[in-house]
């Protein structure tokens, strides 16, 4: 595992002062010299669910909900909203109480709420807790990394157990090392006090009916702390504390943290706005796509609105398309606007290309179950076609229309044109269909879809192979491998990529949900499978100039969200961190015009916005008011570097750097083509260099 996580979060900041203002609350108990990290009795927090039903929204779009409240973050949650809903602040005689209220049955994944700092080291951790039910987990997490990494101490059943928890084994099975354990006495719903110290590889734990555990471990030496639960479970009075040299320490190495942190950010480009637009009653959540629609050589942004004819998103189509520049300006508008019809949790099938090869863009969408080809300055309908029929295999509720409804486009080069004239359409998750320029239909095939494909000329003939889901099929059609009837899951993104010059040929990855990531060779074999929890939305850059070949980053969201894995150019993990409890779409940012990019992480200002290739925050956005729910990376202004983009339902500002534009010698890495966008794309940015005069 790599280096620990180098940035800090404001709102432990103002945790910190919470915790100095609440010093003189500490029970007398507390040991004469210690100092205070965290107290908190809950009385801070308004009563109710800690966060509600958020769904598949936070995958990639930033909601207020999933921020902490006080000094607590939901870190855990799965797709059922009880489990969303599972942490609240309730009343007991008038005195508030933190309560656990889900009944969780899975293994991979448990109730959680987390605080403090990553550099905590070594502290005693004590809090008050009721299990209300006598079968199953309930207790703290210590020197918690992430939750997937983690102490554990608490009871299960009639044992008290102290324990080490660190990803999986393979899929939903745990790796877990129990480090001690023995019987204990307590009722359901009466309260325990548990109470763990941690000084370097020791581990000293204690129950307040006398039960007591000793352990050493070197597995995780520093971390947060958090309430940890399977089943309904009050807590009170969560106290942390530690010795004076021990918090010396502590403020030492956070102190240093924010030095560096600052030190890099001073030395970055600073964002300054640059464009903003209204796009009230008919903006979107993240469904937008990006290129030159009217054939003015500037960028223009195409808007769809999205209606769910469910259940959930099962079937989504189009509802209504608006085409806009970065001036405001409406080009043109397909379908009734309606500002209900924002938000989204899938894809939708549109795309900004030169479809015919004319030199002017085209607009390719689905709506009304026929594919349409429309000019991308006036939208106005070239030419169209039914959708495919939906297969007779298809399961229900992915059945409920005769013909799909289109879940994505992608484009790419099947029959060796030259140029990208052919068109990939699925649905939601069983199939495929290959079309080309005149929208005829090639081949079919049904596979495990997964959300987006990728294609790559595999054998070198100047026709592409499709990478879908779990398998690779050749131009034609053919299937080349499956792993469909090994792998569970289905892939959240898949790229074909040359990590680095020592490998002998490309090589697949594929972030694979609740299955992990895997890199796979051409022929299908598994060269290396991380099981990291629900893993998603990867990105392949160069972030780490000093490494040799490029890196990827990827993010957790079901179950365990928040957390970014990077790896080296041979598949291996070399530094997480979690900077919050959200998904996020991990895009690769060209920000200085040098080698190293950084990642894009949030539109948040409070969560940070671009991080290095050590995990550390070298650009934030100003507090400025600026819409953070969603956002994109881009050149807009044709220096070479990146702008951002953020936006929501409402309006849509633009970043650039306070020093654009930028002349001379630039770094323009080369990526996925705007023609091929999705909220599921792998994004891969490869190094490339490039001159030319400054568009201004």
């Amino acid at each position: 595992m790599g280096g620990l996580a180098v940035n800090m979060s404001a709102w432990f900041s103002a945790a910190l002062v919470l915790c100095a203002a609440a010093a003189l609350a500490v029970p007398r108990s507390q040991p004469a010299g210690s100092v205070v990290l965290l107290y908190d009795d809950f009385s801070g927090l308004r009563t109710g669910p800690l966060l509600g039903v958020v769904g598949a929204h936070a995958e990639y779009h930033y909601l207020p909900e999933c921020a902490p409240k006080g000094n607590w973050a939901v870190s855990t949650y799965t797709s059922s909203p009880e489990s969303q809903r599972a942490w609240r602040v309730c009343r007991e005689d008038g005195r508030p109480v933190m309560v656990q209220g889900f009944q969780n049955n899975l293994k991979h994944t448990h109730p959680m709420i987390v605080s403090g700092d990553p550099l905590w080291s070594d502290y005693t951790f004590t809090v008050r807790f009721a299990p209300q039910a006598g079968v199953g987990e309930s207790g703290l997490a210590f020197r918690y990394r992430n939750d997937r990494c983690y102490y554990f101490f608490g009871v299960n059943g009639r044992k008290a157990v102290l324990k080490m928890v660190r990803h999986e084994i393979a899929f939903h099975q745990p790796y877990e090392k129990v480090l001690a354990q023995r019987a204990c006495s307590w009722k359901p719903g009466k309260w325990l006090t548990a109470a763990v110290t941690v000084r370097g590889e020791a581990i000293r734990a204690k129950l307040s009916d006398g039960t007591a555990l000793v352990a050493r471990d070197s597995t995780f030496p520093t971390g947060k702390i958090g309430l940890i639960s399977d089943i309904p479970t009050r807590y009170a009075h969560v106290r942390v504390t530690a010795t004076q040299a021990a918090g010396k320490r502590v403020r030492a190495a956070i102190g240093k943290r924010e030095r560096e942190v600052r030190d890099l950010q001073v030395a970055n480009p600073r964002p300054v706005l640059w464009k903003k637009i209204s796009t009230s009653g008919f903006g979107v959540g993240r469904n937008v796509r990006f290129g030159d629609a009217n054939g003015d050589g500037q960028i223009d942004v195409l808007i769809g609105q999205v209606v769910h004819h469910g259940p959930k998103d099962c079937n989504s189509e189009l509802s209504c398309l608006t085409a806009v520049t970065f001036d405001g300006e409406v080009l043109w508008q397909i379908g009734q606007p309606d500002p209900w019809k924002a938000m989204l949790t899938n894809d939708v099938a549109f795309q900004i290309h030169d479809l015919d090869g004319d030199g002017r863009n085209e607009v390719i969408y689905c709506m009304n179950q026929e594919l349409i080809v429309a000019d991308g300055a006036t939208g106005k309908t070239k030419y169209k076609t039914p959708t495919p029929e939906t297969p007779r295999a298809t399961p229900a509720p992915y059945n409920r229309f005769p013909r799909i409804l289109g879940d994505s486009l992608f484009f790419c080069d099947l029959r060796g044109t030259g140029r990208a004239g052919d068109i990939v359409i699925k649905d939601r998750y069983h199939h495929i269909w290959a079309l080309n320029d005149r929208l005829e239909t090639m081949w079919d095939a049904a596979c495990n879809t997964g959300h987006y494909p990728y294609a790559f000329d595999v054998d070198g003939d100047g026709k592409d192979e499709l990478a879908v889901g779990y398998s690779l099929f050749d131009h034609d059609g053919k299937l080349l491998w499956t792993l469909d009837d090994t792998l569970k899951d289905h892939a959240d993104g898949v790229a074909i990529a040359r990590f680095s010059a020592a490998q002998a040929e490309p090589r697949l990855l594929c972030a694979a949900s609740d299955e992990g990531i895997f890199f796979a060779d051409l022929r299908g074999k598994v060269l290396k499978h991380h099981y990291l929890g629900h893993v998603q939305n990867p990105a392949i850059a160069d972030f780490r100039p000093d490494l040799p070949g490029l890196e990827v980053v990827t993010v957790n969201f079901w179950g365990n969200q928040g957390i970014i894995h990077l790896y080296d150019a041979d598949g291996n993990v070399y530094h997480d961190f979690e900077p919050f409890q959200h998904g996020s779409m991990c895009l690769p940012v060209n920000w200085t015009g040098r080698p190293g990019e950084y990642v894009m992480l949030s539109a948040n200002a409070e969560d940070g916005v671009l991080f290095d290739g050590w995990g550390r925050c070298v650009v934030k956005l100003p507090a400025d008011g600026h819409p953070d729910m969603c956002y994109a990376v881009l050149d807009i202004t044709g220096d070479c570097r990146d702008e951002i983009v953020v936006w929501d339902p409402y309006e849509m500002w633009v970043y650039t750097q306070d020093n654009n534009p930028k002349r001379g010698q630039l770094y323009k890495p080369v990526r996925n083509p705007l023609r091929n966008y999705s909220n599921y794309q792998a994004t891969v940015s490869l190094p490339g260099w490039h001159e030319r005069p400054v568009r201004r």
